[in-house]
């Protein structure tokens, strides 16, 4: 249906779309949601408070920023846009104080309330017993108020920077006892969250009872030690966010690294996006900090008492299991878990490993494995986002230094991971590593490796295609497939990648699989045509689509061309979706739907009808137009029915799903006949019974070992 925050594109004739930046905040209200659920265990409760949080934060960082920016074009520049930001940012503002009203409210009457019924209780600076005052007093003089560095604003023009993302106290102090009445005196102290270690401090538990603080709580029960002068005080919290859109020019040169590290520099003085604070702040507190910080109205947003929720992700769990989410075993894969040699297994056939749901040690064992094997010769990969300790990093460093021919390209510009990136790059060209720093005017965003041996004189590749990161932390929450393989088909497709990023030559042939952005959009256009032609002629023809984010104009005309046409297509689209679904003689026959639940859904799978040959794809890409147009991204084909089969019962649970699915308007899914299916759950029982008792008893008893 049409909504108020449908819009039509200035290209679009009479084509609605839906706000890409409304769909986004559509996206984190379900994250929300989860926070408001109860029954979602507590403390996981708080972490998607948490997610919600950390989540915002980002967006203002980023899309904001970029919106404030576009409204500074000039006006000829500014017309060419396919909407107004000036409007756009009006509704975002005014989205987002809605949903952080909620957030408020969800805090005080449900989060709060729940915590108290489990005998858990966050003090406030009011209210403490003589016992917790004198453990809060002595608490802060030995361990908080030597990170403490306060900052007098007087009425001097000095400039004070305010670091991105960190939570400041703004205080106002006066004595209204001295006869002489001494003049108001105000001053800023940033919050040590990092120094601390957690921005929560645990009181000692009492009967059961559990107490625990804002580290911001603490310190405005000791201002009178900070301030002895002074008798009454009043400190709000503010936070700033900074445009952390990094402006360099995506060219690949031996500067490159200088550059990202130039700009993650700048990214820490970025320009303001926003400035939370307190609503209760007394005006000329608030009017003192505006003044000191060089802040302006405009970026002024009204937030809470209290800033950086995403600091709930370090919420004490006060070892209390129950409030929590059921473990979840990890899972082994049947047959990789008995192979004792990676390579070995994948000569005989192809393999796809789940996660979160399955282990990741696979990846890990494979590239441990062709970094000690003697034959093998050389190991490409792509790096884009990987954890701090990363052993798959380790083991390319490891080969490198055992002489084999290794090649990494690592992004630079893997927004907020630049950093670490660098780290290991560095890592890998002092162990002797052919280092590529991506490709002109693209991110590499695709997530493949190429293993190559000398078996008997003839080089024999390995292939591992994934849609998540070699990421071993990640890959414990996000929901991903992964392919093991040494099908010629595929490997020698992969090699052409590589090839690419060496050569940078467009002109590769791909027979299998789909690479952006050199054949992914036309493949992808051809297989929604032949949908077209099939429903045409009469025959059966459907697609189901599963993305993260669905925003690329011409393909969402192509999906509104193929509903009109009769196609049935259904839609799983966890984030961004500008599509309208429903509207009479446009996307009747277009569902969508999105899941939020414990784990994130990262994995996008294309399955197309094809009259019964039906073909599936899986992909790093989601259908935007950077995706498309400006990434390195691939999407491969499974050959072998087994496989298919299990990606195919995973997708239909998910359409199934009638316990944590919801619409396109963020209502849940209510079939009229109840499924009664949790698909995340659903697929781990799944894929637990693919396991043999014998070989999961062999499995847990070596990890007990």
């Amino acid at each position: 249906m049409v909504t108020d925050k449908t819009k039509k594109l200035k290209d679009s004739s009479d084509t609605p779309f839906i706000n890409r930046e409304l769909s986004w905040l559509a996206f984190n209200y379900r994250v929300l949601q989860e926070a408001k659920d109860t029954n979602v265990p507590l403390l996981e409760r708080i972490k998607f408070m948490a997610i919600f949080s950390s989540n915002l934060d980002e967006y203002f960082k980023v899309r904001v920023a970029t919106l404030k920016r576009l409204i500074k074009l000039k006006p000829k520049t500014r017309s060419r846009l396919e909407e107004e930001p000036q409007e756009t940012l009006e509704q975002v503002l005014q989205e987002v104080h809605r949903q952080q009203e909620e957030f408020g409210q969800v805090f005080r009457d449900g989060i709060l309330a729940d915590l108290r019924q489990h005998n858990i209780h966050m003090l406030t600076e009011h209210g403490l017993n003589e016992e917790q005052e004198a453990w809060i007093s002595d608490y802060f003089e030995e361990t908080i108020e030597p990170l403490l560095l306060p900052i007098i604003l007087d009425e001097t023009e000095t400039h004070l920077f305010l670091r991105d993302q960190t939570v400041y106290l703004g205080v106002k102090m006066w004595d209204p006892t001295e006869a002489d009445c001494k003049p108001e005196r105000f001053a800023m102290l940033e919050i040590p969250t990092k120094k601390h270690g957690s921005r929560f401090v645990k009181l000692p538990t009492v009967d059961e009872h559990r107490y625990v603080m804002f580290i911001d709580d603490v310190i405005r029960f000791c201002l009178p030690k900070l301030f002895p002068k002074y008798k009454s005080f009043a400190a709000h919290a503010v936070k700033v966010s900074r445009d952390a859109e990094l402006d360099i020019e995506e060219e690949v040169s031996g500067s490159l690294m200088a550059k990202i590290q130039k700009s993650l520099k700048k990214r820490e003085t970025g320009y303001p996006a926003r400035l939370l604070y307190d609503p209760e702040a007394p005006q000329d507190l608030l009017d003192m900090m505006v003044a000191h910080t060089g802040i302006t109205e405009d970026e002024l947003v009204l937030g809470s008492k209290y800033h950086n929720f995403r600091d709930f992700f370090q919420f004490p769990d006060f070892n209390l299991p129950d409030l929590k989410y059921k473990p979840q075993p990890t899972l082994i894969h049947p047959q990789l878990e008995q192979a004792t040699s990676m390579l070995a297994a994948m000569k005989e056939r192809d393999y796809l490993v789940h996660y979160p749901y399955q282990s990741f040690d696979y990846v890990l064992r494979l590239f441990d494995e062709a970094a000690r094997d003697p034959k093998v010769t050389s190991i490409n990969a792509t790096l884009y986002r990987v954890a701090d300790n990363s052993k798959v990093a380790k083991a390319l460093v490891k080969a490198a230094k055992n002489g084999k021919l290794v090649t990494v390209v690592v992004e630079l510009k893997a927004r907020f991971d630049e950093e670490s990136n660098i780290y290991w790059a560095g890592k890998l060209q002092k162990a002797g590593a052919n280092v590529i720093f991506g490709v002109p005017d693209l991110k590499v965003h695709s997530k493949i490796g190429l293993i190559t041996r000398n078996e008997r004189g003839k080089l024999v590749n390995y292939a591992y295609l994934s849609t998540g990161n070699y990421n071993e932390a990640t890959s414990k929450i996000y929901a991903d497939h992964a392919l093991f393989t040494s099908d010629k088909r595929l490997t020698k497709d992969v090699e052409q990648v590589f090839n690419f990023f060496i050569d940078r030559q467009t002109d590769k042939k791909f027979d299998h699989l789909l690479v952006a952005p050199i054949n992914m959009r036309q493949s992808f256009v051809k297989l929604v045509d032949q949908e077209v032609k099939n429903a045409k002629k009469g025959l059966p023809a459907s697609m189901i689509l599963k993305m993260n984010a669905l925003q690329d104009g011409r393909m969402i005309k192509k999906l509104y061309q193929a509903s009109q046409a009769g196609v049935k297509i259904q839609l799983l689209v966890r984030g961004i979706c500008c599509l309208v679904p429903g509207v009479e003689g446009l996307s009747e026959n277009i569902e969508v739907r999105s899941i939020v639940d414990r784990y994130l859904e990262h994995a996008r799978v294309y399955v197309f009808h094809n009259n019964g040959d039906e073909k599936m794809y899986i992909a790093s890409a989601d259908w935007m137009t950077r995706n498309l147009n400006r990434r390195v991204e691939v999407a491969f084909p499974l050959y072998q029915p087994e496989l298919v089969e299990q990606v195919r019962h995973i997708i239909d649970l998910q359409l199934q799903d009638d316990k944590k699915a919801r619409n396109v308007d963020n209502s849940y899914l209510k079939p009229e006949e109840p499924t009664d299916v949790r698909s995340q759950y659903a697929t781990y029982e799944y894929l637990r019974e693919l396991v043999s008792p014998k070989v999961e008893d062999a499995f847990k008893t070596e990890q007990e070992q």
